[in-house]
């Protein structure tokens, strides 16, 4: 094998070679050709700038420079931001602070703990209490009316109410110590106080009310209101309280209780 072989291209790979190098030469003018112009002449355009400046600066010393004319302009804007108004506002709110510091230094510490912790209490609209031997009928007061009545307050009120509208009203001044939080004291405190007419009363219609709606009454269990149901379909309509004399569910308190509440019409 000679030299020669080393150096013996093919006709397609002389080709492909000498395209290579025409990419190559043209991609090295274009890159002359755009950045080279480009830099020289920003290069001279900024010369000439600082070149006007410092002849400028040469023929009249008392010019200033662009760094001072910076300065010079920055300042004059801010100048022009302070306003004489904004400087009185300035002036008031700092005598302001310097008052308020002067008052808190005069201010003594009872009278700082005083003002810290003084507060303004909601005032509420004085009731009027009934005088004595004032009879109150309870099955008819409301709320406004149980509250004149000395030792009742709004939640006794809410509560008295709330008790009559689940019996359906009450028959006995006696039926006051059932209300929740009653206790004996207040109880014997409220009771000179009311009256109850048993003819208000909203009495129960056995014959066509539910079980649910008859156990929701506070005198009737869940098993009486299950047997009267039961019996109401055996006999078909329930008369009076001969129907329940033998049943075990109801006893003679119950019936004492139940005889104001329970109608067989």
């Amino acid at each position: 094998m000679s030299w020669h072989d080393f150096f013996y291209f093919s006709k397609g790979e002389r080709r492909a070679l000498i395209l290579l190098l025409c990419l190559i030469m043209v991609a090295g003018i274009l890159l002359i050709k755009n950045d080279k112009p480009v830099q020289m002449k920003d290069a001279v355009t900024v010369t000439a700038g600082d070149a006007s400046v410092d002849n400028a600066q040469k023929q009249n010393p008392a010019h200033p420079s662009s760094d001072s004319l910076k300065r010079s302009g920055a300042y004059e804007s801010e100048r022009s931001s302070v306003s004489p108004g904004n400087l009185q506002s300035e002036k008031k709110s700092a005598s302001t602070e310097t008052a308020a510091v002067a008052e808190n230094k005069k201010e003594t510490v009872p009278e700082r703990v005083k003002r810290i912790t003084s507060y303004s209490r909601p005032s509420y609209p004085r009731i009027e209490k009934f005088e004595k031997g004032v009879v109150v009928e309870l099955n008819t007061a409301d709320t406004v009316i149980l509250k004149k009545v000395p030792g009742i307050g709004s939640s006794y009120a809410r509560r008295i109410v709330g008790y009559r509208n689940l019996l359906g009203g009450y028959y006995s001044v006696m039926q006051l110590s059932e209300v929740y939080g009653m206790d004996e004291d207040r109880y014997n405190a409220l009771a000179p106080w009311f009256t109850a007419d048993p003819s208000l009363i909203s009495k129960l219609q056995v014959n066509e009310l539910s079980q649910d709606s008859l156990r929701r009454h506070p005198y009737i269990s869940y098993s009486q209101a299950k047997i009267l149901t039961q019996l109401r379909r055996q006999k078909g309509k329930l008369t009076g309280w001969e129907n329940l004399q033998l049943l075990n569910e109801f006893t003679e308190n119950d019936k004492l209780r139940l005889q104001y509440y329970l109608s067989f019409e």
